[in-house]
């Protein structure tokens, strides 16, 4: 991608398309551009027309082409502090890398760091790691966890490797596993949980997920890995890619995941929190897949955070 300065306009960058770039929605190219930039301010700038393509306005949804000149507004002191402010203070989150490679990079997300900025979150985990590594030509999320899951992030370095991976996960082609504390004794081995899910807005501006009969097909697998009085550590499968998919399939089966103040048992969190559990158990333990480039077979895991694995032996002495 070639990056030009108009005369007489120093603060104003123009990006010409290269084959890498080619059939990127152009707000998306934006986002990875203005790394760090609140997404409602990138929608405002090219509302208001201050993004252009080939000299023209045009909206957020078009598909770049090899060749195409994108005209990008003086954006960049903010960006600048905003990598200095990550480096400085999110130094740590670098040791939390448990794999990476030319196109991949692998991390261990600790519980309460959304994974991008909006709703409220000034910086999430995407913006710091960019933050972190401004020489990267692009760093992009492969995948989401929610803000209270702790485990394996996926993040992606080019664009033809991310392509690739979602292309896997619409494909059912990445395995996603997942450790979690649920509600009960369970009965029985491992068993398949198949409920379709829908998210709903209330009033109250909470967006929740439900199971209906009109909503997106969805599969977990559900195995006991560990049996306590009034709990079982579960190994959850997730077969599709719902939002809050684990959560909801849990509850609705009547095994909340222990922690849960959206869709878990109030008593049941009050009872964990003796044992010193004072956040969602739900931490995603493995990843695995093909490489996108290589071929090859990647698994990836992160280790059960210890305040977790603190829970579960207090669960096992009783105290």
């Amino acid at each position: 991608m070639k990056d030009s300065v108009k005369p007489g306009r120093t603060d104003v960058r123009h990006l010409t398309i290269d084959a890498d770039r080619a059939g990127q929605r152009l707000d998306n190219f934006l986002i990875g551009q203005l790394k760090g930039l609140p997404r409602s301010r990138i929608y405002r700038i090219l509302r208001t027309g201050e993004v252009r393509v080939n000299g023209g306005r045009t909206q957020p949804s078009r598909r770049l082409e090899a060749g195409d000149v994108v005209r990008v507004p003086p954006l960049r002191e903010g960006h600048e502090r905003l990598t200095e402010v990550s480096t400085d203070k999110f130094a740590w989150l670098a040791e939390r890398i448990i794999y990476e490679d030319e196109d991949l990079l692998a991390i261990d997300k600790p519980a309460g760091f959304a994974v991008h900025a909006g709703s409220g979150v000034a910086l999430g985990l995407i913006e710091v790691m960019r933050g972190l590594r401004p020489a990267a030509p692009m760093l992009e999320l492969a995948h989401r966890l929610d803000r209270a899951t702790s485990g394996c992030l996926l993040l992606v370095k080019r664009r033809p490797a991310l392509l690739a991976l979602h292309a896997q996960l619409r494909a059912g082609g990445i395995e996603k596993r997942y450790l979690a504390l649920i509600q009960g004794v369970w009965r029985g081995r491992a068993r398949l949980v198949e409920f379709a899910l829908e998210r709903n807005r209330p009033r109250t501006g909470d967006s929740m997920v439900e199971v209906t009969e009109t909503g997106r097909h969805a599969v977990s697998r559900f195995t006991p890995r560990q049996r306590f009085a009034h709990a079982t550590l579960m190994e959850i499968e997730l077969l599709t890619g719902r939002t809050h998919q684990a959560r909801v399939h849990a509850a609705h089966i009547g095994h909340p995941i222990a922690g849960d103040d959206k869709y878990g048992d109030r008593d049941f969190n009050r009872a964990l929190r003796a044992f010193g559990l004072k956040r969602l158990f739900l931490h995603a333990a493995e990843l695995r897949f093909t490489h996108p480039t290589g071929g090859s077979t990647i698994a990836i895991e992160a280790p059960l955070a210890p305040e977790l694995s603190a829970a579960l032996d207090r669960l096992s002495h009783g105290s």
